[in-house]
């Protein structure tokens, strides 16, 4: 072992400590090597060039890059790849943390994140996505560079940005895009960044609820998308359990990603559910959801000890995101040969068997958790049979 130290130069006492820190993040072996082997070569050109560990940062180790490249080496990590080490070192407390170079978009979107958070009260979700477009819409006005001159802003400005998100989304996706335009208005005017209310030009999006069906998507089809998870694998195991939690009992793709291992309730066969407006409710979990859950625990998931039930299988290691849950079920769709749809129709679709089974639109709506009985009422028109049987007849027509 303390050959392995003497080779690592500068690094060598963080040897097994960056050993034990990739392998909690899910590395492999052979790829733990490889990485011990880079701490190893940028230890010795820190040595070499009279460097400390502590002065180890981003430009340092573009300067050994740069230096490798010059002593013609073939295998030369890039920026991305050095990123580990520094991570590791910074929490080791070995090096500084780096200081946030802000340009004047981010310090503006921090103000305008502080303010959705501490201001409006937002959850942390919708502040992401609030945070996103207005980073985008400012981006695009930027007159060169990174300056940003938001007093500049007209309604011509927010009238050309919205007309080209709503070419690529949806009625609904627009509207939230309107929100979200408004909010951004409304904050740079109260901080005195524009002069003018600027949220009253944006215009509304045309869109009617209840105006077209809602999506539909057949049982055997709900079928086929579970049976096409090889769970032979550990990926198939553990995209099966997502599944199993979207289709049989109607969570959203965030609540999926929310969930930890505190919220599985054996005893009682229950499940907690961190919801919409950091609402919590409690779902019994069936047996065929439980034995997915159960599967997806005893295939070895690592790290053991992650507070959160569903993570990456690469490393490193982590929660999962929400979108990976549309991931899963669109590779689902492609190993079955069916059309691509998102994690949100297999909700409709258990909707829709339960009101084909006979179930109410209150219990329906108990299920999927709405906070609005209209909500569930789209549902409703699902059931073209039932429906005919009450619709009147055209004048002048038989039934």
């Amino acid at each position: 072992m303390s050959g392995r130290r003497r080779k690592a130069g500068v690094l060598g006492p963080r040897v097994e400590g960056y050993r034990a820190w990739l392998t909690l993040r899910g590395y492999t072996p052979a790829t733990v090597r490889n990485m011990l082997n880079d701490l190893g070569q940028v230890g010795l050109w820190s040595a070499a060039a009279g460097l400390e560990a502590a002065e180890l940062n981003e430009e340092r180790m573009a300067a050994f890059r740069a230096a490798c490249h010059k002593a013609g080496r073939r295998r030369v990590l890039g920026t991305r790849g050095m990123l580990p080490l520094l991570s590791y070192l910074r929490e080791a407390g070995v090096v500084p943390a780096a200081e946030p170079q802000l340009t004047p978009l981010a310090e503006l979107l921090g103000r305008y994140r502080s303010w959705l958070l501490q201001d409006r009260g937002l959850a942390a979700t919708t502040v992401l996505r609030y945070e996103t477009t207005a980073g985008r819409f400012l981006q695009e006005q930027a007159s060169s560079g990174e300056d940003i001159e938001p007093a500049g802003l007209t309604g011509a400005d927010i009238n050309t940005f919205l007309l080209r998100e709503c070419a690529r989304v949806s009625a609904g996706s627009a509207k939230g895009r309107v929100a979200e335009l408004r909010s951004i208005l409304r904050f740079l005017y109260l901080q005195g960044i524009t002069p003018l209310r600027l949220g009253t030009a944006v215009p509304p999006v045309g869109g009617w609820r209840l105006a077209a069906l809602p999506p539909r998507m057949t049982a055997a089809d709900v079928e086929r998308l579970l049976d096409s998870c090889d769970r032979g694998t550990s990926l198939g195991v553990r995209d099966f359990a997502i599944m199993m939690l979207v289709a049989r009992l109607g969570l959203r793709s965030i609540e999926v990603a929310r969930m930890e291992l505190r919220d599985v309730d054996w005893r009682a066969g229950e499940l907690v559910v961190r919801g919409k407006g950091r609402r919590q409710d409690r779902l019994p979990v069936s047996a065929e959801v439980g034995e997915a859950l159960v599967a997806y625990l005893c295939t070895g998931r690592n790290p053991a000890r992650a507070r959160h039930l569903f993570l990456t299988c690469r490393a490193p290691r982590g929660p999962i995101r929400a979108d990976l849950v549309g991931d899963v079920v669109e590779r689902a769709c492609q190993r079955a040969g069916l059309p691509t749809v998102g994690a949100h129709r297999l909700r409709h679709a258990l909707a829709g068997e339960l009101l084909r089974h006979g179930a109410g639109l209150v219990a329906i709506s108990q299920v999927l958790r709405h906070q609005d009985l209209a909500t569930t009422a789209l549902y409703a028109k699902v059931d073209l049979d039932a429906l005919r049987q009450v619709a009147q007849p055209w004048p002048g027509a038989t039934r």
